[in-house]
């Protein structure tokens, strides 16, 4: 069976590394990524007879690309595309959290939050509702506490139905002002013209929006865009921005 890839995104010290950890042991090795300093750990795993690639990502605070951690977390999300992106949030900082979990939900369908820390929450009188936060988001959420190994079966089995296509999230759209949507539904063809629809035209329009005008350099090489096609895109959403 072919073996699957699996993404851990989240803020520091949400107990993310110590996920990866859990789930693949000895079975892992670390490196930079290609022409970074940022260090890199892979891991590999089997859960119910399914093989697992598991990437644990920089932890940061969003992936707007303002740093080398979150344009090597950004980066491998978008251009990897892995199977299924888990984002790893502590139950005691949810909502701070939600925010990079947010971004991630702009970028792929194929996420599963993972609320860590369940029993420091529980502790502090915390409750988290589980059906509701899956009701608002659309995607598949689970509560573990990766340092006593509790909770992590369940999760599992989230990602292996998301992984398998057996479950196919629809995260809730994020609806911004008038003027920005406006702006955006008049990047998107172009984008899709540009790019295809290997990327979210959405999230890619976003982007532009807020600047990051150096991302179509960073998408066009996969997506074999002509360079020419490119600077127009990039001078749209230059002009859209002002």
């Amino acid at each position: 069976m072919m073996e699957k890839t699996i993404a851990l995104a989240g803020n520091p010290n949400t107990g993310k590394s110590t996920l990866f950890n859990a789930l693949t042991g000895l079975s892992q090795h670390t490196g930079n990524w290609a022409g970074k300093t940022v260090t890199m750990a892979a891991g590999h795993f089997e859960y119910q007879g399914q093989a697992y690639r598991i990437i644990d990502l920089p932890g940061t605070y969003s992936l707007y690309s303002n740093s080398t951690d979150e344009e090597v977390a950004r980066n491998y999300i978008i251009l990897e595309q892995p199977d299924v992106t888990v984002v790893v949030l502590d139950a005691t900082s949810l909502e701070r959290n939600l925010n990079l979990a947010l971004q991630v939900m702009e970028m792929t369908n194929r996420v599963v939050l993972c609320i860590n820390l369940i029993d420091e929450a529980m502790r502090l009188g915390v409750r988290i509702d589980v059906a509701k936060l899956q009701e608002r988001l659309g995607v598949p959420v689970a509560t573990i506490s990766a340092r006593k190994k509790i909770g992590i079966d369940g999760l599992l089995e989230k990602v292996g139905q998301v992984a398998s296509g057996q479950l196919i999230p629809e995260p809730a759209p994020i609806v911004y002002s008038r003027e920005i949507e406006e702006k955006i539904k008049m990047l998107e063809p172009h984008v899709v013209r540009l790019l295809g629809n290997r990327f979210p035209p959405r999230w890619v329009a976003l982007r532009l929006l807020d600047g990051d005008t150096d991302l179509i350099s960073t998408l066009k090489s996969p997506a074999g865009a002509p360079a020419a096609e490119a600077g127009e895109v990039m001078q749209l959403g230059n002009a859209s921005c002002h």
